[in-house]
């Protein structure tokens, strides 16, 4: 029998289930093959804060919070700092200055990373324009806003797996976190993805952590999934160091 990898931090799995009662059971079944665990929007009205507490502090497992705050700057100094009181790891905000600016205030004192948002990894040149979003490709234009994030003080940056290359060779960059959804295993489906990588090639890039969901909480076996990503995430074609 093929022993069970031990479970990486540089893996965080998306509980992208309906309330924090699936995701409490998803989590359970996974066990300890999964230490990080993403929790969304999508989750905050079935429960999400009490389960990303519940699995802190119980379980003894990190949290990523994907917000993705964005508003004024008191607002989301005010915001970050109440949420930073739950001790978790991770928070996303939209990567627009005047945002990363106000979060870090509201987390200064914890450890709480305030991670910054580039480009949504579903969107494409044809939807920045529906939004009037300035010319330059999508890389591009992620990579200026990742520059940009990081100089107003944001510990990381989400960004697609096919942008993490170049954003780990910024200056600014350095000591700094890249986090990376839209991740699928060979062979799975893209869902709503539109920029994405596999595992090996996202870590290879400079990814510190990868983010995967739907590939891992909607398979027939969930624990067999997170195997084969571990596997890869350990192969010779996935080389970069976990920095946090």
């Amino acid at each position: 029998m093929t022993d069970t990898p031990l479970a990486d931090d540089r893996l965080i799995v998306a509980l992208d289930v309906p309330n924090a009662l699936d995701g409490l059971n998803m989590a359970e079944r996974l066990g300890d093959m999964v230490s990080f665990y993403k929790i969304g929007l999508g989750m905050l009205t079935g429960g999400g804060l009490a389960l990303a507490n519940e699995l802190k502090q119980e379980h003894g497992k990190r949290i990523f919070l994907d917000m993705k705050l964005f508003d004024i700057g008191n607002t989301v100094e005010a915001a970050v700092r109440g949420l930073a009181q739950y001790d978790l790891d991770f928070l996303t905000v939209h990567g627009d200055p005047h945002v990363v600016r106000a979060a870090k205030e509201g987390a200064a004192g914890k450890d709480l990373k305030i991670l910054a948002v580039t480009i949504l990894t579903s969107l494409e040149r044809a939807d920045l324009d529906a939004g009037l979003m300035m010319p330059g490709t999508v890389s591009e234009l992620v990579i200026e806003r990742a520059a940009r994030a990081f100089s107003a003080g944001a510990d990381g940056i989400i960004a697609s797996p096919q942008e993490a290359a170049a954003i780990r060779a910024l200056p600014e960059a350095d000591g700094r976190l890249i986090v990376t959804p839209g991740v699928r295993p060979a062979g799975a489906d893209l869902g709503d993805q539109k920029r994405v990588a596999t595992p090996a090639n996202a870590i290879a890039d400079g990814a510190d952590h990868i983010v995967v969901g739907r590939p891992v909480v909607r398979a027939a076996d969930p624990r067999a999934a997170v195997a084969a990503i571990l596997r890869e995430m350990t192969s010779p074609q996935a080389t970069a160091p976990n920095r946090a």
